[in-house]
């Protein structure tokens, strides 16, 4: 099970990759998948229904007694071969639906493979917070799926409201579970579950959970967002909507009714919010013309009719109700792909355009009426299998003198009656040969025959509901194991009767089956009345909805967020900077006072060099205080970094040495490079203001600080784990350089926090700078042969729309350039001597830079200063030969070299998962070769090579925006140029 979740993954990444290659066509290869899932969870049916539930787990997190685990019992079982199941031919349909479509595809196709796995993942995971986290995962997947159509503004809105609703259903449902976790002092289901906690801080969980239950199945308030999904693709209304995500709710009502369904909260939430849903949709669905909104507000009704039958909790309720899920699943999603069909073939969804298309379209007529009876509940489909049980567990429970059995049922009745009409009604729109207003007969809607491949999935999955309403005992097998772990239910004279009954097809006549027959005649009469008097063609019955009740919070939130901003969001750093100063001060200042810390131990200095390198650093500081320049006090300040380095030269810390000294030069050409375009002087523009109250300011934050530092070092209780970090670099990281094995090894998820922060830092960079457009112009020689480049240095560089290319005419005669960049610089700022000393060390630079990459491990170095001497070496390109030779120096785009070292180092960290090992757990491989000796080697090197690729990427992009970009932006405010070009790409 475990493997299949990372199959999915994995598929789900290439994706993109093999739609580029094979068109539509790659989704055959995606529902190999689910298939392949679909298939194993086949093969454990025996060991399911016999009760040894297949069990998986791999220890994630044994801090917070966190695993990933998978357990497969009968609810699990059921779950998985609808995901499974559905997901296959959904991805399967979506060949033929995608046929003519390629725009985006290619992530489409990635996202959908990602969430059905996420919803494998969901429906067999064993622990309640890893629950969570694939809860979260399909609320983030849907929402690309349902706004896949980004240009749609409507695609758009649903996207968003069904991420809001859903995400504040989860944030709630996490603390419930939280509560839970806490109070059972395990995270384990089955364990929860066995324990059977009660209490007050319990039901409060309960209820918490339930709000994250029906906020996912679209129960009341919550209903309004999957009739707005609808903007979605039809597979993906076929699957999220119909099979998986909001049965991702009522799997969660299901795993936890048999235990908490006679809690106090329990029944009152779900059965009254139940009903109330299956009214509302059932009667808003009679009165759409869209078959798309149709299908989704009978499907609101039904996940109502749902959260009452398998939330009721008694065995009876329980058997039907997954019965229920199941013929739901198989019989909404057959009718969403057939809509999808009609769409598809007649571009349009709206009943009254459509006539006389089920004599043109038998085959796709009868799926569809197969799948209606089953939804109404008509014999011998599924759906008649499970209404009936369900109708018998609520009546004998009702019968025996439970409130709540009464409530349900009449619910239930009427909702099923509801769903008999607007069943009826989906038909009559959808096939039926229709008239017009004057009574006259409407010509038939001409319909182009579809490929038989695209009626496949629709077909297999009416002709299942079919089959499995004939094949009820069997079924009956399989689902007995689930329905026996809910609480008996009682008889007429009230007394529990053990056992949940059996789903059959025929259980002689009943009361049951005179109900049922009831409700559709009554649902067919209810659609004709409806018809007869025009009520299904009114204005809204409703002045207000939820979704009015959406719309209106969400407007609130954004003029109350406008009114703060207004207030407090002034526009003045000085103020901000001032604010969080202040807060600073005073907030230390009352914890030193509270403290009982009296015990200072202090030395006049360590090493020598403090004594002079000290009094350096402040008086810098002082002068940078008073500079009238930036630049001045851009280099005082940079004075202080420098004072570090030799303090910890000489404290013996060479490797942050190093790094200071490297950071303090980046650091120093990025003002550089960003003071171009600022006044050189202070004040100019705006003068500054307060000086004594700004002076007494930073004089209590420095003092404060100082406080701090003494304070903290004297309140330590324990021994440092750091004393040990010596011995565990070299046991555990293989190596001697106990800073950079720290950094890769034994705190590396603290790098790779770092490392995310390094790739927004560039990203918001380049975002600010970059204005119209992100693409990167300025690699001169990226398509060039790499044989012509050497002879192109002869040839002058001439501008282009598509950036700067060398002339395609030889000119032997013209000198050669040191720097190709160089004959794009004014004569007056190029100096030939830096372009040689920068030719003729480049090359160098770079080796020492991969040489403190590889040898960080046990000597001074290592991926971040490496990258950082690379990224000097092209801040000396750029210097010597301007953007023209930055772009000849890195003919790539820092975006990829950013992203390929975030992924070296996130996959590094994850791979030792895949061999039941700790995250960033390293392996170590040494080996005597002849000739060189002994060769060693540690797959933290890899993390490091990461960290090397995100740091250069980091200053190449720095170099780009603040650099290349300033240079364009400045020469075309001096040439008066646009700086656009009318495709609204950036011109070079």
């Amino acid at each position: 099970m475990l493997t299949l979740l990372a199959v999915f993954l994995l598929g789900s990444l290439l994706m993109p990759v093999l739609v580029r290659w094979l068109g539509s066509q790659a989704f055959v290869i995606a529902a190999l998948i689910p298939a392949a899932a679909f298939v194993h969870a086949l093969v454990m049916t025996p060991q399911v229904i016999e009760g040894d539930s297949p069990f998986a787990s791999v220890e994630w997190i044994p801090q917070l007694n966190l695993y990933l685990s998978m357990h497969m019992d009968v609810l699990g079982w059921i779950m998985t071969l609808i995901v499974t199941g559905v997901g296959a031919l959904v991805l399967l349909y979506c060949r033929w639906y995608f046929r003519d479509d390629s725009a985006g595809i290619g992530q489409f196709a990635g996202v959908l493979l990602g969430f059905a796995g996420a919803m494998y993942g969901l429906v067999l995971t064993d622990d309640l917070v890893m629950l969570v986290m694939f809860w979260e995962v399909t609320s983030i997947l849907s929402y690309l799926l349902i706004g896949h159509y980004r240009r749609r503004a409507a695609s758009r809105r649903a996207a968003l409201q069904a991420l809001l609703v859903t995400t504040l259903g989860g944030l709630v449902m996490f603390i419930g579970v939280v509560l839970l976790v806490v109070f059972a002092g395990t995270s384990s289901i089955r364990e929860i579950l066995e324990l059977a906690p009660t209490g007050p801080i319990v039901d409060a969980a309960i209820v918490m959970l339930l709000v994250g239950a029906i906020s996912k199945s679209a129960i009341f308030p919550f209903h309004f967002w999957l009739p707005g999904a609808m903007a979605a693709p039809t597979p993906v209304s076929a699957y999220l909507h119909a099979a998986a995500m909001v049965k991702a709710g009522i799997y969660l009502i299901a795993r936890f009714a048999p235990i908490f369904a006679l809690s106090a909260p329990w029944r009152p939430i779900v059965i009254s919010l139940g009903i109330l849903t299956m009214l509302i949709g059932g009667i808003q669905a009679l009165r759409e013309t869209d078959l798309k909104r149709i299908l989704a507000f009978g499907t609101v009704s039904q996940l109502g009719f749902f959260s009452v039958v398998v939330g009721y909790g008694t065995q009876a309720a329980a058997l039907g109700g997954l019965a229920l899920v199941l013929g739901h699943a198989l019989f909404k999603s057959a009718l969403f792909l057939i809509v999808g069909v009609i769409d598809r073939q007649l571009s349009t969804r709206d009943i009254g355009e459509l006539s006389g298309v089920g004599r043109q379209a038998p085959v796709m007529a009868t799926a569809a009426f197969i799948s209606v009876a089953s939804m109404a509940g008509i014999a011998p489909t599924l759906g008649f299998v499970a209404k009936e049980s369900t109708l018998t567990a609520l009546l004998d429970d009702a019968i025996g003198g439970s409130p709540w059995g009464l409530v349900a049922l009449i619910g239930v009745v009427l909702g099923s009656m509801l769903t008999a009409a607007y069943g009826v009604r989906f038909l009559w729109g959808a096939f039926w040969t229709k008239r017009d207003e004057r009574g006259d007969r409407m010509p038939d809607t001409a319909w182009p025959d579809p490929p038989v491949g695209f009626l496949s999935a629709p077909i297999l999955l009416a002709g299942a509901t079919l089959a499995l309403g004939i094949g009820a005992p069997a079924l009956d097998v399989a689902l007995q194991g689930y329905a026996k772990t809910a609480t008996p239910g009682l008889d007429a004279e009230g007394v529990a009767v053990e056992g949940p009954g059996h789903l059959a097809l025929w259980h002689g006549l009943e009361p049951a089956l005179g109900i049922s027959i009831l409700t559709i005649l009554l649902g067919i009469g209810l659609f004709w009345l409806t018809r007869v008097t025009g009520w299904d063609r009114k204005a809204r019955l409703l002045p207000f909805t939820a979704s009015d009740a959406y719309y209106l919070v969400v407007r609130g939130i954004d003029r109350l967020s406008v009114l703060s901003t207004t207030l407090t969001q002034r526009g003045s750093l000085p103020v901000y900077v001032g604010t969080i100063f202040v807060v600073f001060v005073a907030a230390e200042i009352t914890a030193l006072v509270a403290s009982d810390i009296d015990r200072f131990q202090l030395s006049a200095w360590h090493t020598p060099a403090q004594i002079v390198v000290a009094p350096i650093m402040a008086a810098a500081g002082v002068f940078a205080v008073q500079a009238q320049k930036r630049y001045t006090g851009v280099v005082l300040v940079s004075v202080t970094g420098l004072g570090m380095v030799v303090l910890f030269a000489t404290s013996g810390a060479p490797d942050l040495a190093l790094t200071q000294i490297l950071v303090e030069t980046v650091t120093l050409v990025t003002f550089a490079l960003v003071l171009r375009r600022l006044p050189s002087k202070l004040g100019e523009h705006n003068a500054s203001v307060g000086r004594i109250p700004r002076a007494l300011l930073a004089i209590g934050a420095g003092l404060t600080m100082a406080l701090v530092a003494v304070v903290a070092t004297q309140s330590r209780v324990a021994e440092p784990i750091s004393t040990a970090f010596t011995q565990l670099a070299y046991e555990i990281g293989h190596g001697k350089n106990v800073v950079n094995v720290a950094l890769v090894d034994l705190r590396g998820w603290d790098t790779m926090g770092e490392l995310s922060v390094l790739v927004l830092a560039a990203t918001g960079v380049a975002s600010l700078v970059f204005v119209t457009h992100r693409a990167d112009l300025l690699a001169a020689t990226r398509n060039l042969p790499k044989a012509k480049r050497r002879a192109a240095r002869r040839r002058p560089l001439v501008e282009t729309t598509e950036g700067v290319r060398f002339q395609t005419s030889e000119n032997e005669n013209s000198p050669r350039a040191w720097l190709v960049g160089g004959q794009k610089m004014k004569p007056e700022n190029r100096s030939l001597l830096l372009e040689v000393i920068v030719r003729i060390l480049f090359h160098t630079i770079i080796v020492v830079s991969i040489f403190l990459l590889f040898s960080g491990h046990n000597l001074p170095g290592g991926g971040f200063a490496g990258g950082l001497v690379a990224g000097m070496a092209l801040v000396m390109r750029y210097i010597a030969g301007g953007r023209w030779e930055l772009g000849a120096a890195a003919p790539t785009d820092a975006g990829r070299l950013l992203g390929a070292g975030l992924i070296l180092a996130v996959g590094s960290a994850v791979l030792p998962l895949f061999f039941g090992l700790a995250p960033l757990t390293s392996t170590f491989w040494e080996w005597e070769i002849p000739g060189f000796g002994h060769m060693e080697f540690v797959t933290s090197t890899i993390f490091d090579i990461g960290v090397y690729l995100v740091v250069i990427g980091l200053v190449l992009d720095v170099l780009r925006s603040l650099g290349a970009e300033v240079d364009r932006q400045t020469q075309a405010l001096r040439t008066g140029q646009t700086g656009t070009q009318r495709d609204g790409r950036v011109r070079i």
